[in-house]
């Protein structure tokens, strides 16, 4: 008696067997899917649709709603390698184009199962809790970035043993690049609070002298590896009453802004006395300066770029964003003039009362 023909499309009895072992065989790897799956019930039930879903791809029918899931993919991979595996061995009997044919409805049913990845990202962005994930990442970046800073500045200082020049340069470098990102990381936690947060709240004494040193050292890597020149210029009544820290946060920020956008010459951060207790601060280049239409939005956060040639002053816009806020917190605006052949000058103005003795306690005068 003859056997009746199968119909175009359809699985032969020894491919249909592969397929059965395929999906039996899962629980001897339920090892590697036990953190996707709630229970090996689920896995069961997912792994049964996956494999009606491959045959129906087989004989060119719809496979219908698929999960898309970590653990349906998880599935697909094994699957598919189990059935790699039986194809291998000469008893399983399975032609060599039906073998393909499966093979081939795996990884059309693999790519349907593919987590929306996207979407599921967009989707918890934009749900209640989307600001305390983005707050969630930027802390766990900024932990291990301040072991890198903390590392990197031991090993320049020769702490852990003498550096050569070259060594110092690049721990240097490593340094800057780190303090960026954990600059950037800070920038999205502040963006979140508002970002007008001054942590000083009360006014304290400090010297402008030690903020432009600290900015210094923090740029000059950066500097010295593009061959510009960082020029600072310092009042000559230094020790003042403010907020040091959102003042060194600005600073720092424009003048690191200032060195990505300027490929020759000079950038140079001035702070001179103004008319009573004004103190002017400035930090300019001699960059390519801003487009006209570039300025509307460049103290804007997370602004985008219509086409691949617009110019943007910083990729997110987040640094100058907190730093316009920081500086109205600080009673002041920060202001921009620029040119395409001029550069680009930040300034702003503070009123810093001069610190007295009394005011300055241990700090030398």
């Amino acid at each position: 008696m003859t056997e009746s023909p199968r119909p175009p499309g359809s699985l032969s009895p020894a491919l249909q067997a592969a397929l059965d072992r395929a999906r039996l065989g899962i629980e001897e790897e339920w090892h590697l899917i036990i953190s996707d799956a709630a229970s090996r019930d689920e896995a069961r039930q997912q792994v049964l649709v996956l494999s009606d879903g491959f045959r129906a791809v087989v004989q060119g029918e719809s496979p219908g709603e698929l999960p898309r899931s970590v653990l349906g993919r998880r599935l697909v991979e094994i699957l598919r390698r189990r059935l790699l595996r039986d194809f291998a061995s000469p008893a399983a009997g399975v032609p060599a184009d039906e073998a393909l044919r499966l093979l081939a409805a795996a990884d059309r049913v693999h790519e349907m199962v593919e987590p929306d990845w996207a979407g599921h990202f967009a989707d918890r962005l934009s749900g209640p809790d989307g600001m305390e994930l983005v707050v969630e990442v930027a802390h766990d970046l900024r932990s291990p970035l301040t072991s890198i800073l903390f590392l990197a500045e031991t090993l320049q200082r020769g702490r852990s043993g003498p550096v050569n020049q070259v060594q110092e340069r690049q721990l240097g470098l490593i340094y800057s690049a780190a303090f960026g990102l954990s600059s950037m990381a800070s920038d999205v936690i502040e963006l979140a609070r508002g970002g007008d947060r001054l942590v000083d709240l009360d006014p304290t004494p400090f010297s402008i002298r030690d903020i432009l040193e600290s900015v210094r050292d923090i740029v000059q890597p950066i500097a010295e590896e593009k061959g510009l020149e960082v020029h600072l210029e310092a009042p000559d009544t230094d020790f003042r009453i403010g907020h040091p820290v959102a003042l060194s946060r600005v600073l720092l920020n424009l003048t690191t802004n200032a060195l990505k956008f300027t490929s020759e010459g000079r950038v140079e951060v001035h702070v001179a006395a103004g008319d009573g207790e004004a103190v002017n601060f400035s930090v300019r280049d001699t960059g390519r300066g801003i487009p006209s239409e570039a300025i509307l939005m460049l103290f804007e956060p997370f602004r985008r770029r219509r086409g691949q040639t617009d110019y943007a002053f910083s990729g997110s816009g987040l640094g100058l964003s907190i730093c316009r806020k920081l500086v109205e917190a600080m009673g002041s605006s920060l202001l921009v003039d620029t040119g395409p052949t001029e550069g680009t000058r930040f300034h702003f103005s503070l009123q810093l009362p001069v610190a007295s003795m009394h005011d300055l306690g241990g700090l030398p005068a």
